[in-house]
């Protein structure tokens, strides 16, 4: 299963009043996750358009573990793993890169859709070599 791990900091615009990020914000750092990782694999998300394929998010949960206030710097790790034969699941987990403990984890659902119908697809051929990469 492909996996990747990547830093980032927390934004002010990311802090609500209580001092720590926004519930919302673990949404966007999933994409950010999602599009690092598939970019590590070596065909970044814009090449999957241009081959025709889509990844609409038709299922999200996230647990909430704990604080993340302005500056901290996260750690997020996601691993890709096949759902059946057109979805992929995104596994991610956040944590504070110092290692005082756990503050999100969650996954997305994204059925790979044809650009042209719109329609789902089975699992191309060179995405199944990608998921089998090591």
């Amino acid at each position: 299963m492909p996996s990747h791990t990547l830093q980032f900091r927390v934004r002010y615009s990311e802090t609500d009043q209580m001092q720590t990020f926004y519930n919302a914000r673990v949404l966007e750092w999933f994409e950010v996750g999602r599009t690092e990782l598939i970019r590590a694999m070596g065909i970044p998300y814009v090449e999957w358009e241009t081959r025709g394929i889509f990844l609409p998010l038709i299922e999200a949960r996230i647990f909430f573990r704990g604080r993340a206030r302005y500056d901290d710097l996260l750690e997020m790790t996601v691993t890709l793993k096949a759902e059946g034969r057109a979805r992929l699941l995104f596994d991610n987990r956040i944590v504070q890169a110092d290692g005082s403990g756990p503050v999100a984890d969650g996954y997305t659902i994204h059925p790979m859709v044809s650009m042209e119908t719109g329609r789902p697809v089975r699992t191309p051929d060179w995405v199944i070599e990608l998921l089998n990469k090591e």
